[in-house]
């Protein structure tokens, strides 16, 4: 099983996400391949689902066309059969609850350990609820991978990054996914805060979208790697085939987060 926090060992990490079945099965497989051979560290699969809570138009756009290729939670595990017939990129699944509790708690385990899947993000699972969950990820090594939100205190930080595993998901702004041109939170803040609290890695997410972004508001200097959501799926949306875009898309964001000279994304 891929331990997460080898990706962000040697440089700032970019992690991408995609909606599985966005838009058919062939060509999910493609762009985790296009992503992971451009340079990105971690792809981030959405499985689509009814009531995405934490996501904007774009991601819910996404899961309809999925839903209209008859893209289910068993049909997902396939598609990352197929993926890793090409490629060993790390991955993880987004998720919602309901659908991890309708799968099975250790079935759905047991399928992420086979195919090293390496972990979960559950938006409407808060730390209170996670209890029944979390010992059986870690029976089968998937790490739960928590989101902590700008109007966390000190105290709620602590005892997020005290269960926390693989990374900490810090959510850059209050609100669904989106792109934003202004990202206002005080990730400097934020982020230190979680670093009293833990040494795992720190990736943000919600609202990155430009590669100048990236540099422009410091996120790789305050952070470990930066998470792009809906520009991803936006490319995706706008270009068929999108291999050539996300490979150049994510060119563009690994010389951003290394520091080089990275124009923005039309």
């Amino acid at each position: 099983m891929t331990d997460l926090t080898t990706i962000f060992k040697n440089h700032k990490a970019f992690i991408a996400f995609v909606v599985a079945g966005d838009p058919n099965f062939e060509a999910t497989v493609d762009q985790v391949v296009a992503l992971a051979e451009a340079g990105c560290d971690l792809v981030e699969i959405g499985i689509p689902f009814s009531d995405p809570v934490a996501d904007g138009p774009e991601i819910q756009a996404a899961d309809l066309r999925a839903f209209d290729q008859h893209i289910t939670p068993q049909r997902v595990f396939e598609l990352v059969v197929a993926i890793r017939e090409k490629t060993t990129i790390p991955l993880v699944f987004l998720t919602y609850a309901n659908i991890v509790y309708q799968f099975g708690y250790a079935a759905f385990a047991q399928q992420c350990q086979s195919l090293n899947v390496a972990g979960l993000i559950i938006p409407d699972m808060p730390l209170e609820a996670s209890g029944e969950l979390r010992p059986t990820l870690d029976h089968y090594g998937i790490a739960l991978i928590p989101l902590i939100a700008p109007t966390s205190d000190d105290a709620r930080i602590a005892a997020i990054a005290q269960q926390a595993r693989g990374f900490i998901y810090v959510v850059s702004s209050l609100g669904v996914t989106g792109t934003r041109r202004h990202i206002t939170t005080d990730l400097a803040t934020l982020v230190a805060k979680i670093r009293h609290a833990t040494t795992l890695p720190v990736a943000i997410g919600f609202g990155i979208h430009e590669p100048a972004q990236a540099q422009a508001q410091a996120m790789a200097q305050i952070a470990d790697g930066v998470i792009v959501g809906s520009a991803v799926v936006h490319l995706i949306a706008t270009h068929q085939p999108a291999t050539a875009v996300l490979r150049d898309y994510t060119r563009r964001m690994r010389r951003a987060l290394d520091g080089r000279t990275a124009d923005t994304v039309d």
